[in-house]
């Protein structure tokens, strides 16, 4: 038997050169690119396009194409049969590589006959841009401070009243402490206390406020100076005012019913949030990706190509290539094979698009026909397979994409809801049934306002079979409220 000392370890190692077979998924910029432009909007589509104009001078728009073609019924059908032609000419972005140096030399044999491109200016050039001509709404700050300009105060008065009105938020709340003021400005908190009262004087009434109940007493002082009954009810009740509670407020401030009731109506005429005059918020546009229309009783899907040009490789720099030199000549090759690659995946972004709504179009014909209440159960995956792409082809063809259809505009992740088992066999799509809820709550007695399980027990009578707190979850979804909020007393 050998001792541990005396056993003896053997240790090969062997170098040697293998070769291993391997995939991976390498995404490419220009791979990553077509990505990109299947996720964009109509809208930055053609601000897309613009830009490539701009930046790469092979690229050039074939003239009047810009401008999409009237929505007329014949218009839409020849439109819509030209698409169907244009798909299989265009062969949809099929991967036919050009060998651009045979393309060019075979160009350069044709000899001198293509047109130039024009350079000439219009009478507009040298006025100044549009964005010096543009005017802003006045800032709820920026009025504040106006009239803080106007009253005569210490200097270390004014720094903290000024350091109030740039913490106020869009409601005109103020939304640090005043120990962070006091900090902030280096005042004492006597000085702070009052910039803070002064502020809360100025127009619009309201502003400086710590919350809701405080904004509604400042208002309410300036509106009813000889009333402190809005002050009591809005310092002591605010929970029984949102709750409509008017028992309660009448029993602890010893006032009749119809008095609680009648101070309510004039609280509601306040403002709770005084800035809200002065938010400027810019207006979103939505303008649809797609059309979907029915002539002569068949459904036909139109893409929206209104101001996106047709696009062409521009055949103006064959000259310039004859005598150029070959870092100039490489540079407009590349220049080259982006514009035929942006060429061919603005057609395949197309046909992406068109064949997913096709899809959508055939899962959900009875929203179509009859309108939201039609609407069925609908996930990426049953158009990926219908199309035969990946889910997240489906996803990125849907996204930010709006589509006009006879009952609106709507968003094309609209057309995708889980569904609810029915008793019946089957599911019904979440929409159809947050549909169902917005209609019943629309025509229920306002004095009288309908439960999460009253209305459950009417949706089952219309045979939607709905759990109460489901129903809770879609009518706060929907931005309704409880039926104690919604209740009218007066």
């Amino acid at each position: 038997m050998r001792s541990a000392t005396e056993t003896a370890y053997t240790v090969a190692l062997n170098l040697s050169l293998q070769y291993k077979q391997t995939q991976s998924l390498v995404i490419t910029p220009r791979l990553r690119q077509a990505i990109k432009l299947l996720q964009y909007s109509h809208t930055e589509m053609v601000a897309h396009v613009e830009e490539q104009l701009l930046e790469n001078p092979t690229l050039e728009a074939v003239p009047h194409t810009e401008h999409g073609e009237g929505l007329g019924d014949g218009g839409l059908r020849d439109k819509a049969a030209a698409d169907r032609d244009d798909r299989i000419e265009q062969q949809n972005g099929a991967e036919t590589n050009v060998d651009w140096e045979k393309f060019l030399q075979h160009m350069s044999d044709r000899g001198p006959g293509l047109a130039s491109g024009s350079l000439g200016g219009t009478i507009h050039d040298d006025l100044p841009p549009i964005e010096t001509n543009l005017t802003y709404g006045e800032s709820l700050a920026d009025h504040l401070l106006f009239q803080l300009h106007m009253m005569r105060m210490h200097d270390d008065e004014y720094r903290a009243a000024e350091a109030i009105v740039h913490n106020l938020d869009h409601r005109g709340y103020l939304g640090c402490s005043l120990e962070e003021i006091i900090e902030e400005t280096g005042v004492d908190e006597d000085l702070a206390n009052d910039a803070l009262e002064l502020v809360q004087t100025l127009d619009p009434p309201g502003c400086g406020a710590r919350d809701l109940g405080e904004c509604l007493i400042f208002q309410a002082r300036q509106a009813y100076p000889e009333d402190d009954m809005f002050e009591r009810i809005l310092g002591q009740h605010l929970g029984n005012l949102e709750r409509k509670n008017y028992a309660a407020i009448s029993r602890d401030l010893d006032l009749e019913l119809e008095d609680v009731i009648e101070y309510h109506k004039m609280i509601q005429e306040l403002e709770p949030h005084p800035g809200r005059a002065f938010v400027s918020e810019e207006p979103r546009y939505i303008e649809p990706d797609l059309y979907v229309q029915k002539i002569n009783d068949e459904w036909i899907v139109l893409l929206n190509e209104e101001g996106m040009p047709e696009l062409k490789i521009s055949g103006y720099y064959r000259k310039i290539l004859e005598g150029a030199s070959k870092e100039d000549k490489d540079y407009l090759i590349e220049k080259l094979k982006g514009a035929e690659f942006l060429i061919k995946s603005i057609h395949k972004r197309r046909r992406t698009i068109r064949r997913v709504m096709e899809s959508i179009l055939k899962f959900q014909r009875d929203f179509f026909d009859h309108g939201v209440q039609g609407l069925r159960p609908l996930v990426l995956q049953d158009v990926a397979d219908d199309i035969d792409v990946h889910m997240s082809t489906v996803s990125r063809a849907t996204t930010n994409k709006y589509v006009h259809t006879p009952h609106g505009i709507v968003d094309l992740k609209f057309f995708f809801s889980s569904g609810v088992r029915q008793d019946a066999g089957g599911d019904m799509a979440a929409e159809a049934i947050k549909e169902r809820i917005r209609s019943l709550v629309a025509d229920e007695n306002p004095k009288k306002p309908l439960s999460d399980q009253a209305l459950a027990k009417k949706l089952s009578e219309d045979g939607v079979r709905v759990a109460r707190r489901t129903v809770a979850k879609y009518r706060e979804a929907l931005g309704i409220l409880s039926s104690s909020k919604r209740k009218q007393v007066f």
